[in-house]
């Protein structure tokens, strides 16, 4: 087995302190493919679909065996258990054949978003030293252009394409080892505190953080999120279009729903009418999608052509969902939408409205059994019901920073800052209220502070985005002379409405019965919302830019 030198992780004393529910108790030997895909054939349902994409449908039993092929095609290249293994894939059955065959050969899968530019691809691979690092063939190209930034003799395996056109570019055809391969394989059994997998954050603030998550977390979350918020089992099908080899799509395609024994159905792109023909194709029963999703299917004119009478539940998270939207799809569906909040730094999901009958509007819900929360001020004391403060979390899962001593210790200092108490501080403001249902209220660092006023921007966008000429907005603080910070209103319009004074007025005069009047914008600017591709609204861009816009009203109330 490979070793995982000592000054690759932080010392223990900076751990979170990790509580694992009484009902999940994790075996002293276990191999999660074993547990995730392989327990499904021993039991009896090997001929279960487990994928579905397109007109495939790919049983337990068939997927048990590409796995088994893939862990032989791995430790004949020379991979050990705990060595890294990348995956950067589009949505395909093979996908998710690689992360288990990775599983059972007990070597560390990594999964490298397929959004992410050549520098982080390069940056990702160095930092956790893959051993080998499958690609599907259209993804190769970020990988060439940066193969020579590579340190390490990383055996690069193409998914796709023509075998003569990837060895051409020097690398190995995925087709042409997995050919000979046998589908029998050993699985190779770890402890509780072996690495299960590393999450590397989005970069949206630096370079990606490689976030270590033990054996023992990747058992329990897989188990604790389904049984309290999918409620999935054999015969439900789970269907989205988040990434697979993204952190937030690794744990919802490619754990959640094998722990249930149920079935993934994979889109390789969202596009609206894709999702609807998918969910009405596969009979999906749980859907699962960015709020930016819903809101587009939302739009489609023709939303009623479309038999989506299978889904149970629709789930999400990522960004706020907002009343809005949730009124707004209650409406049109008869059914909610459930919110919840996750992080790379927990594996997954932390809370969920599923913890009420019913969707609590503008919440992403109570903690989930076993994750402890509390809110904090900022002198590090209790927040009481209602007040804004910093969102820690304490439970099965929790942030042990991968190479915490490169670039001069950065994430040992952000390991120091980022635990207290044995909880991890989230990074959220948020506010809880007497029911110890949780408002998300901003990152901490989008928190404004006007005219010794601490604002949070979701309170005022949730305002805003009631106004019918309001598709999207965001809310950000300006730097000030006077005020400190100004609250400025990015607004993106719904089609047929143009900017003017009289509807920046409008819009604000709008909030006037939800909003205290130092909490109101100063200023109004008519834009386009920039976002991420997974949803998050980019405030960092919208601040940078917002000297350069020409237009900016102050609303006359």
């Amino acid at each position: 087995m490979g070793k995982i030198p000592a000054d690759y992780l932080p010392p223990k004393e900076l751990w979170p302190n990790y509580t694992a529910p009484a009902e999940f108790q994790v075996p002293a030997q276990v191999n999660l493919a074993e547990f995730l895909l392989d327990r499904h054939v021993k039991e009896g349902r090997g001929d279960n679909v487990a994928i579905l994409f397109a007109d495939q449908k790919i049983t337990f039993k068939e997927l048990m065996a590409q796995a088994n092929k893939f862990a032989n095609v791995l430790k004949q290249l020379g991979v050990e258990a705990q060595d890294r293994v990348g995956i950067r894939m589009t949505n395909t059955p093979d996908a998710v054949a690689i992360n288990f065959g990775i599983q059972k050969l007990g070597a560390i899968p990594v999964p490298v978003s397929p959004l992410w530019a050549r520098e982080e691809v390069a940056f990702t691979l160095n930092n956790a030293e893959f051993a080998a690092f499958a690609v599907s063939f259209p993804l190769l190209g970020v990988v060439d252009e940066g193969k020579h930034e590579f340190e390490f003799p990383t055996k690069i395996i193409a998914v796709g394409g023509k075998p003569e056109d990837v060895e051409a570019k020097g690398y190995y055809s995925f087709a042409k080892l997995m050919g000979p391969a046998s589908d029998q394989f050993t699985n190779v059994m770890l402890g509780p505190d072996d690495i299960g997998v590393i999450l590397y954050t989005s970069g949206t603030t630096g370079q990606p953080k490689g976030c270590v998550h033990f054996v023992k977390e990747v058992y329990v979350e897989s188990q604790l999120v389904n049984k309290y918020v999918y409620k999935m089992g054999p015969g439900d099908v789970l269907g989205g279009s988040a990434p697979v080899s993204f952190a937030a799509g690794y744990g919802t395609f490619c754990l959640i729903p094998f722990a249930a024994g149920a079935a993934i159905s994979l889109l390789p792109r969202f596009t609206p009418d894709d999702m609807m023909a998918t969910i009405q194709k596969h009979k999906i029963t749980v859907v699962t999608g960015l709020p930016t999703a819903y809101r587009k299917l939302l739009e489609m004119p023709n939303f009623g052509d479309y038999d989506i009478s299978s889904v149970r539940m629709y789930t999400t998270g990522g960004d706020a969902l907002t009343g809005k939207t949730l009124a707004m799809w209650q409406a049109k569906t008869g059914k909610p939408i459930w919110e919840g909040l996750g992080a790379t730094e927990m594996v997954h999901l932390v809370t969920s409205n599923t913890m009420s009958d019913i969707p609590m509007p503008d919440s992403i819900g109570r903690a989930l059994p076993g994750f402890e929360i509390k809110v904090i001020r900022e002198d590090g004391s209790d927040a009481g019901p209602n007040e804004v403060g910093s969102m820690l979390v304490k439970g099965p899962t929790g942030t042990v920073y991968w190479k915490p001593y490169v670039q001069e210790n950065k994430l040992l200092k952000t390991m120091k800052k980022g635990i207290k108490d044995g909880y991890n501080m989230m990074g959220d403001a948020v506010l809880m209220d007497k029911d110890a249902f949780i408002f998300f209220q901003a990152r901490e660092d989008d928190m404004i502070k006007s005219s010794g006023f601490r604002l949070a921007p979701t309170e005022i966008e949730d305002a805003i985005i009631r106004h019918p000429a309001v598709r999207d907005n965001a809310v950000v603080g300006i730097p000030d002379e006077i005020l400190g910070q100004k609250v400025v209103a990015m607004v993106e319009l719904e089609p047929g409405h143009s900017p003017s004074q009289d509807l920046a007025n409008d819009v604000i005069k709008s909030t006037l019965d939800l909003l205290a009047k130092y909490k109101l914008p100063r200023e109004v600017v008519f834009t386009n919302i920039p976002r991420t591709p997974t949803g998050k609204i980019l405030k960092k861009d919208l601040r940078r830019l917002y000297p350069t816009y020409p237009d900016k009203f102050m609303p006359k109330i």
